[in-house]
């Protein structure tokens, strides 16, 4: 399992052309405004409020750049849903996202985050659906977990696995940054992806 020691904020862009120069691979996090993104990033990397953790939804206002131990960029996208953002910030937002995925020839994996409480919502399941239309490689992720109680939580991933249309293959991994759950599974499956 990958261990890490060393990260660095390269850098902010709404471009994906923008990125760093550095060709290395990309794992990037998307999901709904609150789902839990930044916090994510902190958990894994063992750093408080070195990604950005807001109360209020939608901070996340960029395609953000974090180079871990100098072998790969986790990339924090901006959050989609019901953040109190103007239109036009929106569009910004969805262009930056589509372009992102579209184009990124170092993208490996996309972390897709779901919030365990309130299960997949409809731009979740549209997302899914374009992604498996463009060919993004992706996997589900479901977040906040801890707010599920532990007998309950098979019964809550295979639903959601199954608003996803995923129901044919493995179960989401499932995380919470309140309590650490899923860290190491998560960290594993970085690590199987850098291989």
């Amino acid at each position: 399992m990958i261990k890490i020691k060393k990260v660095e904020f390269i850098k902010s862009t709404l471009d994906w052309a923008d990125g760093p120069p550095r060709q290395l691979p990309e794992i990037a996090l998307v999901g709904r405004s609150n789902v839990g993104k930044s916090s994510m990033i902190n958990v894994l990397i063992k750093m408080k409020n070195y990604a950005r953790v807001s109360k209020q939804p939608g901070k996340t206002r960029s395609i953000n750049y974090f180079e871990v131990n100098e072998r790969f960029y986790l990339v924090d996208l901006p959050g989609y849903g019901f953040a109190k953002i103007s239109k036009t910030e929106k569009k910004k937002w969805r262009l930056a996202i589509e372009g992102y995925l579209q184009n990124s020839p170092r993208l490996i994996c996309l972390l897709v985050l779901v919030d365990g409480k309130v299960g997949a919502k409809d731009n979740d399941i549209q997302l899914v659906e374009w992604l498996r239309h463009i060919g993004v490689p992706f996997q589900i992720v479901v977040t906040k977990i801890d707010k599920v109680s532990k007998s309950k939580r098979p019964a809550r991933l295979r639903e959601i696995n199954m608003q996803l249309g995923e129901s044919s293959k493995e179960l989401p991994l499932f995380f919470s940054a309140k309590d650490k759950t899923g860290r190491d599974p998560l960290l594993g499956y970085l690590s199987d992806l850098l291989r």
